[in-house]
C-alpha cells in the first residue's frame, strides 16, 4: 500500500462523524503510517489553555511516558523563540536548546555527524487551528523515516495534513457535542428543535418509511447554507435527486447498510448544488424511531467536505509528482512499472526502461545559478514529453538524471526514440551557451525483468558505458 494510499484512508478515517478520540488517534496514526515519521504526538489544548498529551502513535514508551500529562498553556513559547519558521510548523534544532536538563521524552536513537541528520533532541511541530483560527492543538513529530530533517516537500505535507487535522478535530468536537446533546434530549421535541436549528452542522429529517418515504421533512438554517437551496426548495424533494452516485446502485447499497447496520452510518457524497457546482458533503445519517405507529425518520448531520477532498487531491499529486518540473517522481515510476511489468507478463511483449543523465549541467549551475539552473531543467522536461510517445512516462529521478519507460517498443522505433531524447536535449537552451547534452542508457522491460531497482542499475550502468565511449570518440 503506498504512503499516499495510507494518506487517502486517514483522511477518510478524520471525516465527519467521527468522535474526538477517533480523530485524535487517526491523527496520530496517519502522522506515522501516511508521513513516514517514527513517532507522533498530540497535544490537546484545553479550555483553561493547558495542553494534555491525548494521542501518541509509533512509540510504546513514548506513549507510556507522555500520554495523560498536561503541560501549562505557555510550554512551547520558549521553544517557538528559538525555532526557524517552515511555513504554519516550527523547527527547534537541537543545537539551539539551552545547556541544562532535558524535559520531556527523548527517543533512544544513535547520533549521527552529518549536520542534515535527524538528531534525537531536533523538535518539529505542527500548530492545529479551528475554522476561525482557534489554536485546538500541537502535533509533535519524531523520527523522519530517512533519518534526515525534512525537505521542503516533505514539510508540505506534514502542512497539509495539520491542516486537515485541526478541521477534523473542530468538527470532531462538535460531533461529540452534538452526540452528547442528543442523548440528553431525545425526548424532547421542543429542545430538539433548538439544537437542530442552532446547530453548526448541516441537518435535515427525511421520512424513511410511508408514502413521504425520501422526502425532506426538515432542514436547518446550515444545511441550507451549504446546499445553496432555501428551506422551501427543499421541503418535499427527494432527498437523493440531489445526489451524484459515483458507481451505479451506490445509493441502494448505502440505504441497505444503513438499514443492517447498527448505530450511525457514515457517508461522503457528491451534491448537485442550485448553481450547477457539485460539492462533497461529509455526514452521519441516523434512523430514528419516534415510537408505536409512527414512521421512522432518517436524521443526517452534513458538512462541506469538498475542502479536504481538494487537499486530498493535492497532496496525492505532491506524493507522485516532482515539485520543480512537475514530472512523475520515482514513486509514481514504481507504480507505472508495476503495471506495464504485468502487462508484458501477460503479453510477451517487451519494453525499455531509458536512463538519462545530462552532460555539463553542473557548468550550466556555476555559470548561471541554481534558479536559471532550474528554468533549465524544466524546459528539458518538456522537451522530452513532447519526444516520447503518448503512454510513456518521463520521471524526474532526482539532480540532472532523468527515466523514459516506454512500453512495447523494440528495434528501429527504440532508436528513434533515443536519437530523439538525444537531439532535444542536445538544442541550445535558452539564455544558455553550455553545451548540455544527454547520456542515455537502456534496460530491457521483458516478462522476466526482476524489479524497478535492478532495471535502473542496468540501464545506470549502461549510460556510464555510453559516457565513456562518447569520450574516448572525442
Amino acid at each position: 500500500m503506498t504512503a499516499v494510499r495510507r494518506l487517502y484512508e486517514v483522511s477518510a478515517r478524520m471525516g465527519a462523524g467521527r468522535s474526538l478520540a477517533e480523530t485524535l488517534q487517526a491523527v496520530v496514526d496517519g502522522v506515522v503510517d501516511g508521513l513516514g515519521f517514527g513517532i507522533a504526538v498530540l497535544n490537546l489544548r484545553q479550555a483553561d489553555g493547558k495542553f494534555e498529551v491525548i494521542a501518541v502513535a509509533g512509540s510504546p514508551e513514548a506513549k507510556e511516558a507522555l500520554l495523560g500529562t498536561v503541560s501549562a498553556a505557555d510550554i512551547f513559547d520558549a521553544e517557538f523563540e528559538i525555532a526557524d519558521k517552515w511555513g504554519g510548523l516550527r523547527f527547534v534544532p537541537h543545537e539551539r536548546l539551552p545547556e541544562g536538563e532535558i524535559i520531556g521524552w527523548v527517543p533512544d536513537v544513535p547520533v549521527s555527524t552529518d549536520p542534515n541528520a535527524w538528531h534525537p533532541l531536533d523538535a518539529l511541530f505542527a500548530p492545529l487551528y479551528s475554522p476561525e483560527g482557534e489554536l485546538v492543538g500541537m502535533l509533535s513529530v519524531d523520527l523522519p523515516e530517512d533519518q534526515r530533517r525534512p525537505g521542503p516537500v516533505h514539510r508540505e505535507l506534514l502542512e497539509i495534513f495539520a491542516t486537515q487535522a485541526g478541521l477534523a478535530i473542530d468538527r470532531a468536537r462538535l460531533t461529540d457535542q452534538l452526540l452528547a446533546e442528543k442523548a440528553r434530549l431525545e425526548a424532547s421535541e421542543t429542545t430538539f428543535r433548538l439544537v437542530f436549528e442552532g446547530a453548526g452542522n448541516g441537518m435535515a429529517t427525511i421520512a424513511f418509511d410511508g408514502p413521504e418515504a425520501g422526502r425532506v421533512l426538515r432542514v436547518n438554517d446550515a444545511f441550507c447554507q451549504i446546499t445553496g437551496y432555501t428551506h422551501s426548495q427543499l421541503i418535499g424533494t427527494t432527498f437523493v435527486d440531489y445526489l451524484k452516485d459515483e458507481n451505479s446502485g451506490q445509493t441502494e447499497r448505502e440505504i441497505e447498510h444503513l438499514t443492517t447496520g447498527t448505530g450511525p452510518y457514515r457517508f461522503e457524497r457528491i451534491f448537485r448544488r442550485t448553481d450547477g457546482n457539485d460539492i462533497w458533503l461529509g455526514g452521519t445519517a441516523a434512523i430514528v424511531d419516534q415510537g408505536k405507529n409512527q414512521p421512522r425518520i432518517l436524521l443526517i448531520q452534513i458538512d462541506d467536505v469538498t475542502a479536504r477532498k481538494d487537499a486530498e487531491r493535492e497532496l496525492q499529486h505532491h506524493a507522485a509528482h516532482d515539485p520543480l518540473t512537475g514530472l512523475p517522481n520515482r514513486r509514481l515510476l514504481q507504480h507505472r512499472f508495476n503495471a506495464a511489468l504485468q502487462r508484458s507478463r501477460q503479453t510477451g511483449r517487451r519494453g525499455v526502461l531509458l536512463f538519462c543523465d545530462l552532460n555539463h549541467f553542473k557548468q550550466v549551475n556555476d555559470k548561471y545559478g541554481h534558479e536559471a539552473g532550474d528554468r533549465a531543467l524544466r524546459e528539458i522536461a518538456d522537451r522530452l514529453l513532447t519526444e516520447v510517445r503518448h503512454g510513456d512516462t518521463v520521471a524526474r529521478l532526482g539532480g540532472d538524471e532523468f527515466a523514459i519507460l516506454a512500453e512495447d517498443i523494440d528495434g528501429d522505433a527504440l532508436d528513434v526514440l533515443m536519437r530523439r531524447i538525444d537531439e532535444s536535449i542536445s538544442s541550445p537552451l535558452e539564455g544558455i551557451d553550455v553545451p548540455v547534452t544527454a547520456s542515455i542508457g537502456t534496460a530491457i522491460v521483458s516478462p522476466y525483468a526482476a524489479d524497478l531497482d535492478e532495471l535502473l542499475r542496468t540501464a545506470d550502468n549502461a549510460m556510464y558505458e555510453a559516457k565513456r565511449r562518447k569520450r574516448q570518440r572525442s
